[in-house]
C-alpha cells in the first residue's frame, strides 16, 4: 500500500535528518544558513508544539499514540471506500511525523527540534513538524477546496 510507504517515508526522513542534526551540529549548536534569516539549531524540546505541555512525557506519549492509532483507522477506512487520495496523503504525512516525533520521545524523552527561522522569531522546529503541518494543509484543501470527503 502507497500511504504505507509514504509514512515509512516521511519517518525515515526525519530520523535520519536528526541523526545528522545530533552527530554534526549537537557540539556547535547552531549554524546560520542565511544569517538573520534561517539557522540550523540543536534544541531538545520535551514539550509539544510551542513547547507546550513541557516535561509531560508520558503524557504526550499516550496521546501521540492514541492519536496515531485514530487517525491510522481513519485512513484505513478511507483506502477501503476508495475516499480521497489527497486525504490519505495528508493522513499518512501526518501519521509519519508523529511517528518520527514519538521515536524521539520514547527513546530520548525529548525531541530533537533544528529548524530556526529567525526572521520571524518563530519557534524551532523539524521534518516531523513540517510533514504534520503539511498533512493539515492537504486534508484541509481537499476539504475546502476539493470538496472530498473523508469516506468512513
Amino acid at each position: 500500500m502507497i500511504y504505507l510507504f509514504i509514512i515509512a517515508l516521511v519517518t525515515t526522513l526525519d530520523q535520519i535528518s536528526k541523526y545528522f542534526v545530533t552527530t554534526k551540529l549537537m557540539a556547535i549548536g547552531s549554524v546560520p544558513l542565511i544569517k538573520n534569516v534561517f539557522y540550523l539549531t540543536y534544541a531538545r524540546n520535551t514539550g509539544a508544539a510551542f513547547s507546550i505541555f513541557r516535561d509531560k512525557q508520558l503524557f504526550l506519549i499516550l496521546f501521540t499514540f492514541l492519536a496515531i492509532a485514530l487517525i491510522g483507522g481513519l485512513l484505513i477506512k478511507n483506502v477501503r471506500n476508495l475516499g480521497s487520495p489527497i486525504i490519505n496523503i495528508g493522513i499518512a504525512f501526518i501519521i509519519g511525523g508523529a511517528l518520527g516525533n514519538i521515536i524521539d520521545r520514547i527513546r530520548l524523552n525529548y525531541v530533537i527540534d533544528y529548524f530556526d527561522f529567525r526572521l520571524i522569531n518563530f519557534a524551532i522546529f523539524n521534518v516531523a513538524d513540517s510533514f504534520i503541518v503539511m498533512g493539515a494543509v492537504l486534508l484541509g484543501v481537499a476539504v475546502i477546496f476539493l470538496k472530498a470527503d473523508l469516506k468512513i
